[in-house]
């Protein structure tokens, strides 16, 4: 089992507050990820968790027992850091083995566990070697298999693939998920990476100055915005926001539009405006255009489609997709 319970759980220093009163529910087997700017304290939540921070105030509750006052040993837990944090002088078997030989259990046990979390990493034929022998993502493998062999009732993941270049990132992001599946084991994942939070997550919880600003599934969060904040981060390329005039008479203070939900016509449409930069990504186009009423706008498009820089395009938001969001900020309910 692996549920976690935070019960108006807060973070200060000093007479400074970083983590505001917060409550949230992690269910057994669930794959969440804290997800925000940096500096909106998703690391430090996630240490608070882990134990590795006090609380100021609430509750920690792991599988039913409080654990706020629990040394971070004794909660089951294991935590994977942005730095692989192994030993140089070990071997690869002998990392993954440390917490074991740590925890007093016998060669046979060690071993088996070692070998079956190698087997699941694909990182079998790699025992014998040293971690400066390894690539960047191998390494990553060996401190989620030193994580595994504990056989904790939840991972703790610590922006982990930020060391990564950017294909590794993705390899790993697909090997994470699929351990995921594999192990059936909560996951708590903290990444300032939305793609990341999109393509990997069961629950998002979307955090702004240690605030939780929304809770919900990739798809509701992008569906469904609760509010700007969350319209403006969730999505790649970001929702277009619009204030001003346009917005008002859609009677919103900000008017929301997906890329892909605006279409581009060199005849006609309901906002006039101006080619800028085209982004050619195989098969998409990203068309930032400046309209006359509408500001800004980003397109996406096919990626055929071909436009110059300067060329007069019309512009048409699909209404029925639009959001629309009061002057407080809050999404107002489709009518």
């Amino acid at each position: 089992m692996g549920s976690i319970t935070l019960e108006k759980v807060s973070k200060s220093f000093g007479t400074t507050t970083v983590i505001p009163e917060i409550d949230l529910e992690i269910d057994n087997g669930e794959f969440v990820v804290f997800v925000g700017p940096s500096g909106c304290g998703k690391s430090t939540l996630l240490r608070m968790i882990a134990g590795l921070e006090d609380l100021s105030a609430g509750r920690i509750v792991i599988d039913g027992k409080d654990m706020s006052n629990e040394a971070p040993a004794h909660r089951g837990l294991s935590m994977v850091f942005q730095s692989y944090a192994l030993y140089p002088h070990m071997s690869v078997y002998q990392n993954i083995a440390f917490p074991l030989k740590m925890d007093g259990q016998d060669k046979a046990t060690i071993d088996k566990k070692v070998r079956d979390a190698a087997n699941i990493l694909n990182l079998a034929n790699y025992l014998d070697r040293r971690p400066g022998q390894l690539s960047g993502g191998q390494r990553q493998r060996v401190a989620i298999g030193r994580a595994i062999v504990r056989q904790p009732k939840a991972f703790l993941f610590d922006e982990p693939l930020s060391n990564l270049d950017a294909a590794l990132r993705g390899n790993m992001r697909l090997e994470i998920s699929d351990l995921h599946h594999q192990l059936q084991t909560t996951m708590i994942y903290v990444t300032h990476d939305q793609v990341e939070a999109m393509t990997m997550a069961d629950k998002i919880v979307v955090l702004n100055a240690g605030r939780i600003e929304q809770v919900g599934s990739p798809l509701d969060l992008y569906r469904s915005p609760r509010n700007v904040f969350v319209a403006g981060f969730i999505g790649s390329p970001r929702m277009n926001l619009i204030e001003g005039p346009e917005a008002a008479r859609h009677d919103a203070a900000t008017l929301g539009v997906r890329p892909e939900h605006v279409k581009i016509s060199t005849t006609e449409g309901a906002w006039k405006g101006t080619v800028g930069v085209s982004e050619h990504l195989g098969s998409d186009t990203f068309i930032h255009v400046q309209t006359e009423s509408a500001g800004k706008i980003t397109v996406r498009t096919d990626g055929d489609f071909t436009a110059e820089h300067g060329q007069p395009v019309y512009l048409t938001p699909d209404a029925p997709r639009m959001h629309r969001f009061g002057a407080d900020g809050q999404a107002i309910q489709r009518t």
